[in-house]
């Protein structure tokens, strides 16, 4: 059994240390948001780093770290973002949604559950201050007002260590609100990770799969995201 045991679990290490592929790790019951990766929510979970911008070009002082965690209820992400400079939008509004917040620092997660209609999936931004925007995404026939006005109900939570230099944004999004399919242990997600950080005009693109162009909307560029006990 120990032997079995020893197999499977490198066969797991192996598959999530592929390129473009990520684990989310069980949670035993839905936690409350927060953004300290210390804490039970985040901590011993798995994660990805990335520094390099959508065209693969090198982002020196911008690794990111995303931790990843579920439950058959939710997907929860914790981003850990080194800065330089922040560039936040005047008098946030942290209760209303805030459409173009990427015009500002943000950090993303764009989620599909159809791997055939791949340009469907939905988008997921939180400021440092504590905005956030969700939009439902169709490439092919895009939604009114772009998809904004849609409405995940997900949650959110913003920090900023500027000692450190480091903002956090944590983000627990429904699963309801991505598919109808339960969430069990070895369900797959289509997901890609990105930020948008510092003024312009040097604005700086962290993405954890490369697109290949200068947008973020490339679904064949998309990684998996496994979902793990």
């Amino acid at each position: 059994m120990k032997f079995l045991a020893l197999l499977l679990f490198c066969a797991l290490c192996s598959w999530a240390e592929e390129p473009g592929r990520m684990q989310a790790k069980r949670l035993a019951q839905d936690l409350k948001l927060n953004t300290d990766p210390a804490s039970s929510l985040w901590r011993n979970a798995p994660s990805v780093f990335f520094d390099h911008g959508s065209q693969n070009e090198p982002v020196p002082g911008h690794r990111t770290q995303v931790i990843a965690r579920w439950t058959p209820q939710a997907l929860y992400f914790l981003f850990v973002c080194p800065y330089e400079q922040l560039y936040m939008k005047p008098s946030p509004d942290t209760v209303k949604e805030t459409n173009l917040m990427w015009d500002y620092d943000v950090a993303e997660v764009f989620v599909g559950a159809d791997f055939e209609k791949i340009w469907q999936y939905r988008e997921f931004e939180i400021s440092p201050q504590g905005e956030w925007v969700d939009l439902d995404i169709d490439r092919k026939q895009p939604k009114p007002e772009g998809g904004w006005l849609w409405n995940s109900g997900f949650e959110h939570a913003a920090r900023i260590d500027a000692a450190r230099k480091t903002w956090y944004a944590a983000f627990r999004i429904p699963v309801k609100s991505i598919t109808d399919k339960p969430a069990v242990a070895g369900t797959e997600y289509r997901v890609n990770l990105y930020r948008i950080q510092g003024p312009p005009p040097k604005r700086k693109s962290i993405c954890w799969r490369p697109t290949g162009a200068p947008s973020y909307h490339v679904p064949e560029a998309f990684g998996l995201l496994r979902l793990e006990d």
